[in-house]
Order: structure tokens, then sequence, then C-alpha cells
């Protein structure tokens, strides 16, 4: 042993010996340390000292390159609104409902309040913001509640935009200024229950023109809100022209039959249902003269698919930042499991995705924000099915991680883990937003 090492060193008290003696053998613990230098063993004592000192861990932070900075004062304001308003309102109870299959309707006049307050604020029909501070608050609102978020996506996203963009001036003046106050609430279906990545090739839904009415005639599946909703914004064949008309239906039409689904194990809080259509009568006044084809549905829907990127954003730094602060104070031999070398490199894993989700999708804002509001097909599709893939990746990380109760909803990852599959599926599929990328990229079209 290096005596210097030991120079002016009390001598050790016999209950510390005693006490040592408990827990190993001294005697081959004191043969080991003899075998090591001086600095071996100053390295030993400093690394003993860090592990007994106190940890104060920072702020968990899921935004590590500074992306909300983008935002002017003004945008930063809404946004710091909005996350205040979810984590009072929505994230207490957000649990209870997804266990229960309900939507909290004592929410809706609250959130009204709160758009009119920030987005909405001077507008009459419909809210004005650029498309990072859109993105933003998708992100805020999925990170706390993905359900949430498709409540408001398919009213505002949906709905009014689809009578924001193809409505007359009548049937905005009738509808979007209520809409915007949430005064009254908008669904939206293309989707049925033959036909789902396939509606580019024909819906099964009819529309046929008798006079000034139009009969409807099928089933829609999956339209959210519909269970409430006082407008569905209805897609369907048009059999004289075999293109794709919209058409405004109000709760309560005649034929119109609205029938819960039950039983999912993602979205619970969103009201999904299958609408059967048995000679629905619709006035002409009712129709979207501006929607002609299905290619305007894809116009609207290439934007809609940038949001729902937004939306796979928001999951990941939710799971991201619940997996975290489980890990901060979560023990387990002894230690928080934060300080695992192996929890680090999950941790690390899933702020890589949120990160680099983050980065595509400001400069997908930007494009947007200089292109007059619209983006390519392409750049649309990839974002979607990119994120979403980063998503799905990064929640089931955070699952792990949690190990058993990564189950229990308690801990809320397990309610993002469910949800993000939704996301995953809807709004064009992975494989078929790659599809519609690798065309773009290759001019040659691979769908069957």
């Amino acid at each position: 042993m290096n005596e210097m090492l030991y120079q002016d060193q009390p001598v050790v008290a016999p209950e510390v010996l005693e006490a040592l003696a408990q827990k190993t053998d001294v005697n081959r613990l004191l043969a080991a340390l003899s075998d090591l230098d001086a600095d071996e063993l100053r390295r030993m004592l400093r690394a003993l000292d860090r592990s007994r000192a106190p940890v104060q861990p920072p702020p968990i932070n899921s935004d590590l390159y500074e992306i909300e900075a983008e935002l002017s004062p003004d945008e930063r304001e809404i946004v710091l609104r909005w996350r205040s308003f979810l984590r009072a309102e929505v994230a207490p109870i957000a649990n209870t409902y997804w266990e229960r299959g309900e939507f909290p309707m004592q929410i809706i006049p609250k959130l009204g309040a709160l758009v009119m307050e920030t987005i909405g604020k001077g507008q009459t029909h419909y809210p004005r913001m650029s498309p990072l501070l859109a993105g933003m608050l998708t992100c805020e609102v999925a990170r706390v509640d993905p359900s949430l978020c498709s409540f408001l996506g398919v009213h505002r996203r949906l709905c009014m935009t689809s009578i924001w963009l193809f409505g007359s001036q009548a049937q905005k003046d009738r509808w979007l200024p209520a809409m915007l106050r949430f005064e009254k609430i908008g669904s939206w279906v293309l989707s049925e229950p033959l036909v789902g990545s396939g509606a580019a090739r024909g819906l099964l839904t009819t529309a046929r023109r008798d006079g000034d009415t139009w009969v409807l005639n099928g089933q829609k599946k999956w339209s959210g809100n519909a269970t409430f909703a006082d407008v569905n914004c209805i897609w369907a064949k048009n059999l004289e022209t075999g293109q794709v008309n919209g058409f405004l239906v109000e709760r309560g039409t005649p034929g119109y039959h609205v029938e819960k689904i039950h039983d999912k194990i993602s979205k619970r809080i969103v009201q999904n249902v299958v609408i059967t259509l048995e000679d629905c009568r619709v006035p002409e006044a009712n129709r979207l003269p501006g929607a002609q084809s299905f290619d305007d549905v894809a116009r609207q829907l290439t934007n809609a698919r940038a949001d729902v990127a937004w939306e796979a954003l928001g999951i990941a730094r939710g799971a991201y930042e619940h997996a975290l602060a489980y890990a901060l104070q979560r023990e387990q031999f002894g230690r928080k499991i934060a300080a695992f070398q192996v929890q680090q490199i999950n941790l690390a894993r899933m702020l890589g995705n949120v990160t680099a989700m983050q980065g595509m999708l400001v400069q997908l804002a930007r494009l947007m924000e200089r292109n007059g509001g619209q983006i390519a097909p392409e750049q649309a599709s990839l974002a979607k099915a990119w994120c979403t893939e980063r998503m799905r990746e990064t929640v089931a990380i955070a699952r792990a991680m949690l190990g058993g109760n990564g189950i229990l909803l308690e801990h809320n990852v397990a309610r993002l883990f469910a949800d993000a599959e939704s996301v995953y599926s809807y709004e064009g599929s992975f494989e078929i937003n790659s599809l519609i990328v690798g065309k773009a990229i290759t001019g040659y079209s691979a769908f069957v």
C-alpha cells in the first residue's frame, strides 16, 4: 500500500471496521486495495464520493435543439397558453375517459373560449395562424392526449377546412362562425367498411340527384365526433359523373343513422362510428360546390397528413417525457434506474427520434409558408410515414422502460403506446404514403 496516501490521515475507528466486517471480508478487501496504486485509489474514492452525492436532475426538456425558439414571441405565448390549459384541464381526466371510452363533453366550451382568446382572436370564420404555430399546437395537444388531438383535427382540420375550401359563401356563413367558437361541432368521413386505402379508386357510397335534393346511400366508417356532431362532411360518388362530391349532412336528417364503434384498443376517447345512409335526402344547398373530384379531397388530405406528422411528434415527446420522469423516480438495486447505462441509451434514442422529427417538421412548415400554405403530396407523405415510424419506435421503448408498469394507465405511457397505433394507420397507412413517395422519386406507380 502506498504510505504517502495515508500521511496525516486519522486512524480508522473500530466501529467503522466492525460495520465493514459485517458486510464483507475485510482482509480480502484490504488485500485487494493494497494492489492498487495511489492514482487508482484516488479515482476510486472520487467515484465513491460521486455515487454518494445527491443528484439534482435538470428539468425535463424534450426540445433539446430549441425548436420552439423559431416561433415569434406572440406565437410562443399562444403555445404556452395551450400548454397550461392542457395540463390543467385535460391531463387530469385523460386516463379516466380513455378507460370509459367516453368523450369529456364539458371540455368543449372551454376549448372554444381558448380558441377565441388565441388562434381565433379577431376572426369570424376560420382560425388564422402560421404553419409552424399550427403544427406546434397539434404537437402540444397530442403530447397530453392524442384523442383530443383527433377531436380537434376532425372538427377543424377536416370538417371546417372542407367548408372553408369547398363551401359556398352561404355555407361558410352558416357553419363556420359557430364552429370556430365550438358552439357547433363537425365530423368528416371518407372511409367505408369495405373501402380504406383504396378510396382513390372509388367509393361505394353513392349520391343521386333528384331535383333540388341528393339521395345518399351506403355506409361510412371511422367518422370521429359523429355521435354528437351537428354536421358531418360526407364524401360520396356522384352516380351521374362518377366523381367524388362532398355533402354536409346535418344531425337528425332522416336516413342518416349513426352507430358507435365499441371495443377499440386505441384512441378510446374518440367517438368513432359506422354511418348507414338509407335514402338520406340532402338539399343541393348542402353540397360543397367547390369539390368536384377526388383530387380536391386529396389536396386537402395532403396538408392533413402533415398535421398528423406533428401529432406523431407530440405523442413521441409525451412518451419520452413520461419515461424520463419515471426513470428519475423509480429505484431498483438501490439506484434510480435513470442512472443505469441501458436506460440512458434508451432515453437518448427516444430524444434523438423526437429531435429529428422536430427538424423535419419545422422545415416542412417553412416549405408550406413559402408556398402559400401548400406542399407537394410526397413531402407530406414522407413526413407522415417517417414520423409515425419514429413515433412507434419511441413509444415502444418508453413502454418497455416501465416494465410491468408500462401497461398501466396511471403512468400515461400505456395510453400513448396504444393511441400511437391509430396515428400510424390513419391519413394513409405507412405503406400507402411510402408508395406516394416512391412514385414521386422514381416516376413509376407501384399501386396495385
